[in-house]
């Protein structure tokens, strides 16, 4: 199971979000290389880097940045936020993105889900992010009409080879993550399934891996110490 420690960039800085609300925002660091960095150092291999105003207004607002950890780090990258456009996914993957996400696209336009799948392959992933059973889109502000379980296994039958699954009313909780979710998905889908949202301690990482999920984002956790990422990379080895 990989680890994706996760950047979340508004105006330029590394924050975290308290169940995906704007209001509850807290600042991390002015300087998301350097934190970019740090992970790398502690042993990542991966980042999970969210452009917050691109998932809020429909259009990327960090390129520059995410642009520049990608090239400082060398790690594998995957990114989302508003990702609605071809030219917008050609851009990141030809900065070296190795893989990015779309959410609200992929609910309101399946058709193009289903061509940059096409064009892509496996640097196409899917952000399902649930609220109460179903589907949020446009930064977690509106909530669909699709369950959620359903959804994962429409996108799964068009190709997604890989899924991003948060559970909302666990993100930036440290309350620990939804357990039950990930193994009906893991026993329901045989694609690369990510937990992301509420993990709180080594623990949980340690369960995750053991359930056959293929990665674990790790956010609030590292940003206040609850989890060392030196041990969580160790646990997943």
């Amino acid at each position: 199971m990989t680890i994706y420690p996760a950047i979340d960039l508004y105006e330029g800085k590394a924050v975290r979000l308290q169940k995906g609300d704007y209001e509850q925002m807290t600042v991390y660091s002015n300087e998301p290389l350097q934190v970019a960095l740090g992970f790398k150092n502690s042993g990542a291999s991966a980042l999970h880097i969210v452009d917050l105003e691109g998932a809020r207004y429909g259009k990327p607002a960090n390129f520059e940045i995410i642009k520049e950890i990608a090239a400082e780090t060398g790690l594998f990258i995957q990114v989302g936020g508003g990702i609605r456009t071809s030219t917008i996914i050609n851009n990141y993957l030809n900065a070296g993105i190795k893989r990015v996400i779309l959410g609200t696209a992929a609910v309101s336009q399946m058709g193009f889900l289903y061509e940059m799948v096409r064009d892509h392959k496996e640097a196409i992933a899917v952000s399902v992010d649930i609220k109460d059973g179903f589907v949020a889109i446009k930064g977690w502000t509106e909530v669909s009409n699709q369950d959620a379980i359903d959804f994962c296994g429409t996108v799964s039958e068009i190709g997604v080879q890989t899924l991003i699954c948060t559970d909302i009313s666990k993100d930036g909780m440290l309350s620990g993550t939804n357990m039950e979710l990930y193994r009906t998905l893991r026993l329901k889908l045989s694609i690369g399934l990510i937990a992301s949202g509420g993990v709180t301690s080594s623990d949980e990482v340690r369960s995750l891996s053991k359930i056959g999920m293929d990665g674990v984002i790790l956010g609030k956790a590292l940003y206040t110490g609850a989890i060392d990422l030196e041990n969580a990379v160790k646990i997943c080895q």
